[in-house]
């Protein structure tokens, strides 16, 4: 009887590590993808910064993108109609 929970015993403590490793596991992915898209908005501050026409040109085309999307939308609306 004794060496039946013992055994019981081992399985839960095996279970019970797996789980643990599984969870460390998720847990360390989970860090890294942080510090990679952490690092990613550190290295586009630093870009901005050190390059102030970036930010211009980023709104440019944007509001290149916004016409562009509006044109679209437009020509979409006239085929409808037709």
């Amino acid at each position: 009887m004794a060496e039946s929970e013992f055994q019981e015993g081992n399985d839960d403590d095996g279970k019970t590590r797996e789980n643990f490793k599984k969870s460390t596991e998720e847990l360390l992915e989970k860090m890294e993808n942080l510090t990679v898209w952490a690092t990613q908005i550190v290295y586009d501050c630093i870009a901005i910064r050190t390059n102030p026409d970036l930010t211009n040109t980023m709104q440019h085309l944007e509001d290149a993108f916004l016409r562009c999307k509006e044109q679209l939308e437009k020509k979409g609306q006239e085929v409808l109609m037709e």
